[in-house]
């Protein structure tokens, strides 16, 4: 099949230099293999964004060079879709209504007892998925065979929110498999939401697409970047050297000389030197020094 690749950033925020590499090496591969790679914004959660964060993040992309295929995706224009797939998986008995609150699943050391706890249909009610009590695996490209058992791993899950809203592993298994994605590359981080994903696909009958999930950027602090604990956004007004700085992530080794180079010079060099058995693996790397102590 045609290779399809995608980025789908949340709008909590604008993008750090952690996003930059996911976005990077997912554009790499997609340009190498000779396919298309989509730009999916996931704005499923309205009281997590940040007014003005998805058209910073299209402009940010821009600034460094990441042109997409086609025009990007929003989650927040797919609730048709959801809801169709809800009803389906509740038809088929994959999914069903639950009350349990946060705290009632706390005295449960946050492991959802499945089905035997449903409700009927009515309103106050999240719609969580039923998960099988056996290992199920994914073969990652970069991680290799990585297992869990669902069911004693938090056990059911939501797929709509009591308060109407859709869940993150629904929303984003349907939309890859929508969208013909063929090859997912994002953080490690989000292995164990792989594994929940494969079992939506699963349960809906779509085809899963390969993945491929590289270490997460760490900042000074030795904490994992991200928005939430306050990593800097890019600055698209000098993106040369952050470019030149995420390039070491995704495997490649440019000259010295290339950090004062432009961004398409550097995408250039990149596309004709990148392979993918380049990416790194392992979980964790550490931010370049070239950016420790940077606003960057």
């Amino acid at each position: 099949m045609p290779y399809v690749g995608r980025f789908a950033p949340t709008p909590s925020g604008p993008l750090h230099f952690g996003s930059l590499v996911t976005a990077l090496a997912s554009w790499l591969d997609a340009r190498y293999y000779g396919g298309t790679w989509l730009l999916r914004v996931d704005d499923l959660d309205p009281p997590r964004q940040q007014a003005g964060a998805a058209e910073r993040i299209l402009r940010q992309l821009e600034a460094f060079g990441l042109e997409w295929d086609g025009q990007p995706v929003y989650q927040s224009q797919r609730s048709a879709a959801y809801q169709a797939a809800v009803e389906r998986l509740l038809a088929h008995g994959n999914a069903f209504y639950c009350s349990l609150s946060r705290k009632q699943l706390a005295a449960l050391d946050d492991l959802h007892p499945g089905p035997a706890v449903a409700e009927p249909p009515g309103p106050d009610l999240a719609i969580r998925l039923a998960v099988p009590d056996r290992e199920r695996c994914l073969q990652d490209r970069l991680q290799g065979r990585v297992c869990a058992n669902l069911g004693r791993e938090g056990g059911a899950f939501v797929i709509r929110r009591r308060d109407g809203l859709y869940a993150y592993q629904l929303a984003c298994a349907l939309d890859d498999a929508d969208q013909g994605i063929t090859d997912v590359v994002r953080g490690s981080d989000l292995l164990a939401s792989t594994l929940r994903q494969l079992w939506v696909l699963q349960c809906l009958g779509a085809p899963a697409p390969n993945y491929s999930h590289l270490p997460v950027v760490m900042d000074p602090a030795g904490g994992k970047m991200s928005k939430s604990a306050g990593a800097a956004a890019l600055d698209i007004k000098r993106p040369g050297i952050t470019l030149f700085a995420a390039l070491a992530c995704v495997g490649l080794e440019p000259a010295p000389a290339m950090s004062g180079a432009g961004v398409s010079e550097q995408l250039a060099w990149a596309r004709h030197h990148w392979r993918p058995q380049l990416l790194p693996r392992g979980r964790r790397q550490p931010l370049p020094a070239l950016l420790q102590g940077s606003d960057r």
